[in-house]
């Protein structure tokens, strides 16, 4: 899979972009679950089009992966740090070995924590975005989205739209996996 987002210093034998480091690294069925719970909230908010402002907050709000990696990463490390204060050098295992974790992920995009997290729901701040730019297509943003028809038709347009970079390349990150009649509410 190749990325339009990738620095023009990188070469084909570099380590992957921060874009994609996430997914590569999640077990398929686990990124199929979010590929799905992200078409099941545009779905959903097709039919509820005065429903989008509110889940455009909510997105803003919404912690990617990265953030929380590094907020459990932070948080470890001054527990490790004050433990090793309090009582005794041997806690200072703790923060060389996330330490350690933060740097794996850094250069090879995996850590430990990262299946935990991503099995929690945590998505990278792409699929974040896939879904927040679905949700403006839909409100009218994009002028690629139909205003009229089939709730399915015009969320699959928006999707569409939203997989698309800024050269018009899909990244292929979510596929449409969805059947048209069912709309569950997101969740």
């Amino acid at each position: 899979m190749t990325s339009s987002f990738s620095s023009s210093h990188s070469s084909s034998r570099s380590l992957p972009g921060t874009p994609q480091r996430a997914r590569r690294m999640t077990d398929a069925e686990i990124n199929a679950a979010i590929d799905r719970k992200i078409e099941r909230n545009v779905l959903f908010y097709a039919d509820h089009l005065d429903e989008i402002p509110q889940r455009l907050r909510e997105l803003d709000a919404e912690w990617d992966l990265e953030r929380a990696l590094q907020a459990n990463a932070a948080t470890i490390t001054v527990l490790g740090s004050l433990l090793t204060l309090t009582r005794g050098a041997r806690y200072m295992l703790l923060p060389a070995v996330v330490g350690g974790f933060l740097l794996q992920h850094a250069t090879q995009g995996w850590c430990p924590p990262l299946p935990i997290m991503r099995r929690l729901g945590f998505r990278t701040s792409r699929e974040i975005e896939v879904e927040r730019n679905a949700l403006k297509a839909l409100r009218g943003d994009y002028g690629d989205v139909p205003k009229d028809g089939e709730a399915s038709a015009r969320a699959r347009a928006a999707l569409k739209a939203a997989q698309m970079d800024s050269v018009g390349h899909s990244p292929g990150a979510i596929r449409s996996t969805v059947s048209p009649p069912t709309v569950p509410h997101p969740v």
